[in-house]
């Protein structure tokens, strides 16, 4: 699970033109980002990779409170996207995204109480975060809404996802892609998608602490 991270920098706008030949948006976007912020993400448009904000915290089109939605919406199970009234259309219809990280926060509770930790690339590299994103015109305010979910596996065992959450839970972890995973996601079948869901390789991730209360919002 994560609902809080570190959306890529604009110092990385390089890396976004080398690997989906497109540019960051020219706006400004917060160092770090809970559900409901926009946050740099790539999806495509007209068969190419487009990044453009979108918020975290899926949205359906049906969603009676459009606003507050996303605050439940922000990660999807592999096991049960394509049957989740909040997820399937999106399943469904191949909308697969990527939201790209400087790295991202999961509380570690192995000290008895939650101490944030941040997960990162080893290389430093930004994670690009397999997702699913919905995209329509709201009828009632005639605005754009484009928001997306990280979709999540089961982690136990993984060497770093493995410490994360409470005892008792689950431990789960997002998808982190391989550079050479990306376009791939995105153009993706169904059958396609599902081989990519896994947990990052051994070495890929490292973790630290990054003390600081993890709730929602922030203060």
């Amino acid at each position: 699970m994560c609902s809080n991270f570190q959306p890529i920098n604009d110092h990385h706008s390089d890396w976004v033109k080398q690997h989906f030949n497109c540019d960051l948006p020219n706006s400004e976007w917060r160092a770090e980002a809970y559900p409901t912020y926009p946050v740099p993400f790539v999806y495509l448009d007209n068969g190419q990779p487009s990044c453009e904000f979108a918020q975290f915290g899926l949205v359906p089109h049906w969603a009676t409170d459009k606003k507050k939605f996303g605050l439940k919406t922000y990660n999807a199970r592999s096991e049960s996207v394509h049957e989740k009234p909040s997820y399937r259309n999106a399943w469904k219809e191949h909308r697969f995204g990527l939201v790209l990280a400087e790295g991202f926060y999961e509380p570690n509770w192995e000290t008895g109480k939650a101490v944030r930790w941040r997960i990162k690339r080893a290389d430093s590299e930004p994670a690009a975060i397999a997702s699913i994103w919905e995209r329509f015109i709201d009828k009632e305010t005639g605005e754009i809404n484009f928001s997306f979910s990280m979709l999540t596996v089961n982690a136990t065992g993984h060497e770093v996802m493995k410490h994360f959450h409470k005892p008792e839970d689950e431990k789960r972890s997002v998808v982190v892609l391989n550079d050479n995973q990306y376009l791939p996601w995105l153009h993706a079948n169904h059958d396609e998608a599902r081989s990519m869901l896994s947990l990052a390789p051994s070495g890929f991730l490292v973790s630290e602490a990054a003390p600081r209360q993890a709730v929602y919002p922030p203060t």
